[in-house]
């Protein structure tokens, strides 16, 4: 089940745009605090929806500090390991870009939700056939849980206690027109397994 096959009256809002502007202002707080200096530090969102994340978590460390981190964005499709299965979301449109060197840089990959890993580990390859970071750390709006790799975010807006087929969608306001954390209980499938 795609986000556009899920039908918005089943879905329960869990988090609504103000709380998402707090949950960004505290991850930006945690990432200005665990660094010395932020001019090694950059952010890329994966996309689609980390990217525009990532952008704002940019905004929010410019506010606080005086400086901001280059932003890119990240299309891991081809770096999954499930591509064979025919089950990876597409991505037409949407390419990794970002005009900035890793070699040596704190590298913080953005995303919305973290459920089994696959999409960071893809994200953490494809990182890394761009260069050679200092570091790579993971900041989530929502980790959903059910991982099936060892991954853990750095920085973590909230952890939803979820069951294996509930569905988690965020909603962000550049691309869907608002923002919200939805969930909808029993409505999970295995194509929405992958994509996370």
């Amino acid at each position: 089940m795609s986000e556009a096959d899920t039908s918005p009256d089943m879905m329960k809002v869990v988090r609504d745009h103000e709380a998402i502007d707090a949950a960004l202002n505290r991850l930006a707080q945690e990432i200005v605090a665990s660094h010395e200096t932020l001019s090694d530090v950059a952010l890329l969102g994966i996309l689609s929806r980390g990217r525009p994340l990532a952008d704002r978590l940019a905004a929010c460390i410019e506010t606080l500090t005086g400086t901001r981190p280059p932003v890119g964005s990240l299309a891991t499709t081809l770096y999954r390991d499930d591509l064979r299965s025919g089950r990876v979301p597409a991505t037409i449109g949407n390419e990794t870009h970002f005009d900035f060197d890793v070699d040596g840089m704190t590298v913080i990959l953005v995303d919305d939700v973290i459920a089994a890993g696959r999409t960071v580990r893809a994200a953490l390859d494809e990182v890394m056939d761009y260069g050679r970071p200092q570091r790579i750390q993971l900041a989530c709006l929502v980790d959903r849980g059910h991982r099936e790799l060892p991954i853990q975010p750095d920085y973590l807006g909230w952890l939803l206690t979820t069951a294996a087929d509930d569905h988690v969608a965020v909603r962000i306001q550049e691309i869907d027109g608002k923002d919200a954390v939805l969930l909808e209980p029993g409505a999970r499938s295995a194509v929405d397994e992958e994509s996370e």
